[in-house]
């Protein structure tokens, strides 16, 4: 069954940008690929998939899917040096098989960004923000790699290839203020 997404279903947690998020507000707001920011701040930026697999839906992404279902999940994070300075995690919808598989089977150690960005067909939705509490499944991976502080500001948006949706979250770690 496919699908149509125009936006997120109501949402008391994530926003839509902006909302008060202080030094991190640029880095929220803007529709740009952050890979390529990031990229243009340090060059020797890298990539580490920290998961990439079948993984079950975070509670605020069950909108894909009906609960209990196990979609496919790339987990990465984006290093300036030793530095990490994001956790990115991504959400194909369960069951596509179509252009956002093949485009999330094939990335490897690239980051997702610069396809998401380098191919017109592809279209970004509403962005979206959240400040995460220590409750949330993202909050606690992205503190496994990096002390986040008291709670990290992440963004996400849904990406359309073609038919197939790939939702993207953004954590911002302590690190990406160095920048």
């Amino acid at each position: 069954m496919t699908r149509t997404f125009r936006c997120f279903p109501h949402d008391s947690f994530w926003q839509p940008a902006p909302c008060a998020a202080g030094a991190y507000q640029q880095w929220l707001t803007d529709r740009g690929s952050l890979t390529r920011r990031i990229e243009a701040r340090s060059p020797g930026m890298t990539v580490k998939v920290v998961f990439q697999g079948r993984r079950r839906l975070h509670r605020d992404e069950r909108f894909l899917a009906r609960a209990g279902a196990q979609a496919l999940t790339r987990d990465v994070v984006l290093f300036c040096g030793a530095n990490p300075v994001v956790y990115a995690h991504s959400v194909l919808a369960p069951g596509d098989r179509g252009a956002g598989w093949r485009l999330m089977q094939g990335m490897g150690s690239r980051p997702l960004g610069a396809a998401l960005f380098t191919d017109p067909r592809i279209r970004r939705l509403m962005l979206r923000q959240h400040k995460l509490g220590r409750g949330h499944e993202l909050y606690r991976q992205a503190a496994r790699i990096a002390s986040t502080g008291k709670s990290p500001w992440a963004r996400r948006s849904l990406f359309m290839v073609g038919k197939s949706p790939i939702l993207v979250t953004e954590v911002f770690l302590p690190g990406v203020l160095t920048l």
